[in-house]
Formats: structure tokens, sequence, C-alpha cells
């Protein structure tokens, strides 16, 4: 198992930044893909960003496609979210979600391991 532990949110105005980080324990933590969710009140949990198990393929939303970037550093067991030009919209919480076997997709029901969550909230 792997655990994981989702950190970084925070009150932003917008047009402002914002780096989450998810930080990993337990298994070997460079064999598995990793994505970020976000839930907003009343919605249903989205995709947001996805990473492979080695970095370098990475998918995105097209609402954050431009302003995000996911990216992971092995070493430290912990993939980040870089948000730019935060926008009243991006308000949610956001989960970093792990999953077995490297391979990158886009529904949570595809993912195995999950973090706490971390509130995003922009201001207009």
């Amino acid at each position: 198992q792997v655990q994981l532990v989702g950190s970084g949110g925070g009150l932003v105005q917008a047009g402002g930044s914002l780096r989450l980080s998810c930080a990993a324990s337990g298994r070997t933590f460079s064999r598995y893909a990793v994505g970020w969710f976000r839930q907003a009140p009343g919605k249903e949990r989205e995709f947001v960003a996805a990473i492979n198990w080695s970095g370098d393929v990475t998918i995105y939303a097209d609402s954050v496609k431009g302003r995000f970037t996911i990216s992971r550093d092995n070493a430290k067991n912990t993939v980040y979210l870089q948000m730019n030009s935060l926008k009243p919209e991006d308000t949610a919480v956001y989960y970093c979600a792990a999953r077995e076997g490297g391979g990158i997709r886009r529904y949570p029901t595809q993912y195995d391991y999950w973090g706490q969550g971390t509130q995003v909230t922009v201001s207009s």
C-alpha cells in the first residue's frame, strides 16, 4: 500500500498562484502514476491532471491546461501541482490519488489510493 498526504491549499486572490504537494509513504512510490482531482460543493469529483511513474508523460483537463503544471520528484516521494492564474472557478477541495501500474488515467475509479484533500479557495 501507499499512503498519501496532500498539502499546500489556501486562500488566494484571482490571478494568484499556489503549489500543492502530495507526499507519499509506503511502497516504492515510483511504481505509481499519480493524479490530482478536485471537488467543488455540490459537484462531482473531476479530473485535473495526472503524471506517469517516471514523470515524462502528463495530461491535463482542458479547464486547467496552460495554467497548471504537474511534476514529481521520486527521490522525495512527492508529486506537485503548480497552479498559476487561478480563477474563482478553481475553488474546490483538491485530492491526490495514486494507481498501481504507472499508467495515467482520468477517472477517479481507476485510482487505488487517495489523500485526504486540501482546500483551495480563490477569491474574485
